[in-house]
């Protein structure tokens, strides 16, 4: 069963037969065409007939040939394709009583009309006959080996090589060996925009369509998963064409992209693409390419340096910690106040590096000043790389003081005893939330830039002081994609703010190599912003979240808008209006100009707003926060202004 299953699957061997039953019919069509002769015109000599028999063989294969009638699975039949055979028919047998005509000067038009028209029934007839028997036994032969039926996007060189690993691995099974991935794929089509391989096979599957055909092509061939095989799409392409999966329902995975299929899974291995094949992620959707960084730069400033990092067990700080770890740092000391974060990056360290890696991991409170400075004095940090904050908008709104104490105080302390213990570098991870505030958490943080910039402006210090800035970061701690994703799992419906909400987004290792590179070439006093490309729509990556799942938005999984959550804003921003852009010699991260400040103003400002928070005073601290951040506004006038400008470009 498996072998007829396989001979009647392999499309050289479907196509040579659908030749010899094609010349079978026109020989047919022809004896039956001149049995009724005699009755009302003469009969074609026996000589005559075989020549004409031999001609409308051949001369209807190449016309069949010509039309296209051999390039298309029966599977696929419509009605253009039971026209192309029509036309292929009558065009192999007018040309071969042209040719006889010319050649004996006979011409037998009575017999050629009705051999025309009984070969192009017979033709489409058998076409049409077979093409459900042999679905039906191919498909049976599929359930048998419960293999899933898959749609591949893509007819390039890695597909090719996919295709090869699949039939290795059919053939495997057959003898008896352990089954792989492979062999539970069933390939039933190939999508390209490749114009020239539509209608074509490629590697023996047919390339049915382009990627605007994949809903319909998915729903027409009964599709079970759909794997994307273009591991060198650009970006925005690789964006759209998700989308398209996405209105299937259907689960999607992935190739990843070109440098990691050259990877073998262990050292001394070849290559095996299916075991690279993984479920799509979020970063997927994101619409540009992972960005990459000069390593070369960073390892010169981390080599044989300590490194401190606070909040070293938070998502960035950790990941932080991951990355310096591969720089060969003299010691990483991790500062946080939550032992479980920090317990968990020194066991993945310890794991990973074991006695060559010196670290230290300390449970410490950035807003405890002696604390603080005896770990300066103890282990004098050539670079620090200050992470720990409070970063949940609404949560902080309720408990603003709690901002205040552990961003501003915390940042204040961590950064004047970096100045006092002649600490090379200081990185300050800030958001874009810092941007215009509307919120406590925000406000905090542009408070805490400006720390830094106060610091970076006393002329005595040893000290290089920066900022880094970007926006959301997918999978945090906070982030909107372990919500959606543990609501998905539970079968609750997916909850988003508002249908306008857009923000920016870039990945935990985009992140920190934004903060690596940004230390590596900073000279004190920056702003580093990356360009993350076009914001996204919260509702869209909801949508996109939910079909990856192989569920249908707003039908499998409801999607209900909560209203915006207190200090929340419609659109965040990376630059304030008197910040200009310079370029750096990476093109993606570009140096804000940083707004001066009055010193001796501002550090009276601050005493105050540390003072208000230590009293435990919402209305005081507030109001204080308002006057140190100048361009900290309301929620709802910031959103009004914005949702008044969207709808006049509307």
């Amino acid at each position: 069963m498996a072998k007829l299953m396989g001979l009647f699957t392999n499309f050289r061997v479907r196509k040579r037969v659908l030749a010899l039953a094609d010349a079978f019919i026109v020989v047919v069509a022809g004896l039956f065409a001149n049995f009724p002769l005699p009755l009302y015109a003469n009969a074609i000599p026996r000589a005559d007939q075989f020549a004409i028999f031999f001609l409308s063989v051949a001369l209807c294969f190449g016309a069949l040939l010509f039309f296209g009638a051999y390039n298309r699975l029966w599977r696929y039949l419509d009605r253009s394709d039971f026209l192309s055979c029509v036309k292929g028919v009558f065009v192999g047998l007018i040309a071969t009583h042209f040719f006889f005509y010319l050649v004996r000067g006979e011409l037998y038009w009575q017999f050629a009309l009705v051999q025309a028209v009984l070969a192009s029934f017979g033709v489409c007839l058998f076409r049409y006959m077979f093409r459900n028997a042999f679905i039906t036994l191919v498909e049976t032969g599929h359930q048998e080996a419960m293999k899933l039926r898959t749609m591949i996007i893509g007819a390039g060189n890695a597909t090719k090589l996919l295709l090869d690993e699949i039939r290795n691995s059919s053939i495997e099974a057959e003898k008896g060996v352990a089954t792989s991935v492979a062999s539970r794929i069933d390939p039933i089509c190939l999508i390209d925009d490749d114009r020239y391989k539509i209608g074509k096979p490629y590697e023996g599957v047919l390339v049915a369509g382009g990627t605007s055909d994949i809903p319909k092509i998915a729903k027409q061939e009964n599709i079970e998963q759909i794997l994307f095989s273009i591991p060198s799409c650009p970006p925005k392409d690789r964006q759209v064409i998700m989308d398209l999966c996405g209105k299937t329902g259907l689960p999607v995975k992935v190739l990843p992209f070109v440098g990691s299929l050259l990877e073998p899974a262990n050292e001394g291995e070849a290559t095996n693409f299916v075991t690279q094949i993984r479920d799509i992620k979020v970063e997927d959707l994101l619409g540009r390419a992972p960005i990459k960084f000069d390593n070369k730069d960073i390892l010169a400033y981390i080599e044989n340096k300590v490194c401190m990092v606070t909040g070293g067990g938070g998502s960035i700080g950790s990941e932080l910690v991951r990355q310096i770890a591969k720089y060969k740092p003299k010691q990483i000391i991790i500062v946080d106040i939550y032992e479980n974060n920090a317990y968990d990056i020194q066991q993945e360290l310890m794991m990973e590096y074991g006695a060559s890696l010196n670290l230290v991991t300390l449970i410490a409170s950035v807003r405890d000043y002696f604390r603080m400075s005896k770990i300066y004095k103890t282990y004098h940090p050539d670079v620090v790389f200050h992470a720990a904050a409070h970063k949940h908008v609404p949560l902080m709104e309720q408990n603003p003081m709690e901002a205040i104490k552990n961003n501003v105080v915390g940042t204040f302390n961590v950064a004047t005893l970096a100045m006092f213990n002649n600490v090379k570098k200081f990185v300050m991870i800030s958001t874009d939330k810092a941007v215009n505030p509307t919120n406590v958490m925000g406000a905090s943080k542009r408070c805490c830039e400006m720390i830094v910039r106060f610091m970076s402006m006393q002329k005595d210090s040893k000290t290089e002081f920066v900022v880094t800035r970007f926006g959301n970061v997918l999978g945090s701690n906070g982030s909107v994609i372990p919500l959606f994703k543990r609501q998905i799992e539970q079968g609750k419906p997916v909850t988003v703010t508002h249908p306008e909400i857009i923000r920016y987004f870039m990945t935990i290792p985009e992140a920190v190599s934004l903060v690596l590179e940004a230390a590596s070439i900073a000279q004190g006093g920056e702003i580093f912003v990356l360009d993350m490309g076009m914001p996204v729509k919260i509702v869209t990556l909801a949508e996109n979240l939910i079909r990856m799942y192989g569920k249908v938005p707003y039908k499998d999984v409801p999607i209900v808008f909560t209203g915006l959550r207190p200090g929340e804003k419609i659109k965040e921003e990376l630059l304030m209006n008197e910040e200009g852009l310079k370029k750096t010699n990476n093109k993606l991260i570009f140096i804000g100009k940083q707004i001066d400040i009055d010193t001796s103003k501002f550090i009276n400002e601050l005493w105050k707003l540390k003072c208000a928070a230590y009293e435990n005073n919402d209305e005081i601290a507030i109001r204080a926060l308002h006057e140190i951040v100048p361009t900290f506004t309301t929620p709802e006038q910031f959103n009004r202004t914005v949702l008044q400008g969207s709808d006049s470009k509307g």
